[in-house]
Formats: structure tokens, sequence, C-alpha cells
């Protein structure tokens, strides 16, 4: 990597080389800059160029596929078969993950409610697949499946009413909502956004499982590593999922932190890359029997 059109990364060492000048900011809207390149990856349709390539693994629909992209992009650098060996590891730890979370689900399954709110102060269980099929991979149901409503709107008096009503038969909430100060969002926040003063009912306050995936971010910022390193390597975001479905109390996670215990945020900063860049970094396989 040698250019970037924007410095809002999450990754530690690609903070690095930029700060250390190795990786340039270009203008995408320059032709001319883009054209120096071999190749420019987007996520984004736009004119083509000879050098324009569609990369968009944040369109598919499950964690494995998102991942697999690492394959596109090893064509392009000459290393497809270091490409499929880093997406055959990955894929195997996160498919014994899988496996190790169904064991536990033979005594309890519990039930998980991914949403967010709105600008609109509109709550919304998530609907996206690719976040249900993680919730079902760790051994979760996921609230959608037992409910017609999509949506609830916290100024009418018999949306919130139902609202409550379904996050009374809720063991684990994953809160999704996009905030500008993700430092001071905390389990305060997020009762106050469901309008909610006495939570007596909620087994996922008294269990304190109330989950957000914006633990790492960059300095202080709204950018969060969820769309950089947890798209590259699903089997991190399973093992988060899975203890915060079947706690442990001995596992880290990644991705996800518990705002119901008072959990904060990573900053990552360029300091915090402490392996040799010259090296292509290797996945993070996670212990699994």
């Amino acid at each position: 990597m040698k250019g970037i059109t924007s410095s809002s990364v999450a990754s530690e060492c690609v903070m690095k080389l930029y700060e250390g000048g190795e990786i340039d900011i270009i203008n995408k809207t320059e032709p001319q800059q883009i054209s120096l390149y071999a190749a420019h990856f987007s996520q984004t349709d736009q004119p083509q160029a000879c050098n324009f390539a569609i990369f968009a693994p944040l369109g598919e629909d499950y964690p494995l596929q998102r991942a697999e992209w690492i394959k596109f992009l090893g064509v392009f650098a000459n290393v497809e078969t270091r490409a499929n060996q880093v997406y055959s590891a990955v894929k195997s730890n996160y498919l014994c993950l899988n496996k190790s979370a169904a064991s536990k689900t033979q005594s309890f399954k519990p039930i998980v409610a991914w949403m967010e709110l709105d600008n609109q102060g509109i709550w919304s269980f998530n609907q996206e697949t690719f976040k249900l099929k993680y919730v079902e991979d760790a051994g979760g149901e996921n609230v959608d499946n037992s409910i017609n409503k999509k949506t609830f709107n916290i100024s009418i008096p018999d949306d919130l009413d139902d609202l409550h009503a379904i996050l009374c038969t809720v063991d684990v909430v994953i809160d999704g909502t996009n905030t500008s100060d993700p430092i001071n969002y905390n389990q305060s926040t997020f009762l106050k956004n469901i309008d909610v003063h006495d939570n007596f009912c909620f087994a996922f306050i008294t269990n304190q499982s109330l989950w957000r995936y914006d633990k790492r971010i960059q300095n202080n910022s709204i950018t969060l590593d969820w769309y950089d390193v947890a798209v590259a390597q699903p089997q991190l975001v399973l093992a988060d999922l899975i203890e915060a479905l079947f706690p442990t109390g001995n596992y880290n996670t990644t991705f996800f932190r518990n705002i119901a215990k008072g959990e904060g945020v990573v900053n990552i900063g360029a300091s915090m890359c402490d392996r040799n860049i010259s090296i292509a970094m290797e996945p993070t396989i996670i212990p699994c029997q």
C-alpha cells in the first residue's frame, strides 16, 4: 500500500506508515494522482480507469465471504498462495469456534437483540445478514425471528411500550447506534435512548450483557476498527460474540465492549504497531478444540 484516499483508518500499522511518510494521501477526484498507482481499490463504483478495481467485502452477506476477498487482493500482489493460506487459516479457526459454540447451546440458547437508533429517534432490529449470521454461529438466537414489527418510534407511546416488552425477553443486546462521541457512550446513554428509568425487567441489564462493537477506535475519533480488521478476521468477531453470549471472564474481547460493565474504548495509535511492517501480518488464531 502506497496511497490512501482518507486517513480515517483504525489500523495502527497503516497509521505508522502514513505518519512515517511511506503512505501518501491522494485526492480520489484527481485522476492524475490516481494514475500514478498500479491499482486503485475502491468500495464504491465510479468512472472506470485502467487501474481501477472494485473492492467490496462489506457488501457480502456472510462473515467468511467478507474475509475471502483477501484472495482477490492476492492476485494483484502476486501472492495468491499466501492469500489462500491466510483465508484457509481464518476459515478453519472460524468453523472450529462455531462448532465449539454449538456445543454450548444444549442447555441454553440466549436471545440476542442487535439494534440501533437512527437520527429520527427510531429504533430498529438489525437485518444485515452477516450480523444475524454471527449471532447464530456464536450459539445465539436472533430476536428478529420472533417479532413482526421492525421499527419503533420512541416518541410514540405504543411503539415504546412494544419495544420495552420485546427487550424484556432478551438476554443480550448489541447496540449499534452511530455516535459522534463513542468514548462517552455508555449504559446510561442507552437507557436514555430507550426512555427507561426503571430497568428491573431487563435481563441483559441485570446480567450485565449490553455490548457495542466500537471498542477499537482511531485516536478519539469515530473511525472504528470494526470496518477494517473485523472484516478481514471474522474469527475474532465470532470469539468476541461467544464470550458475550457465554461469558467465561478469561477472554479479552477485541471489538466488542460491555457498556453494562463500564468498559471503555481502546484508542488506536501508530505507536501501538508492534510488528515488522515490511512483512505481511499473520491472522490471529484463537485457541480452539
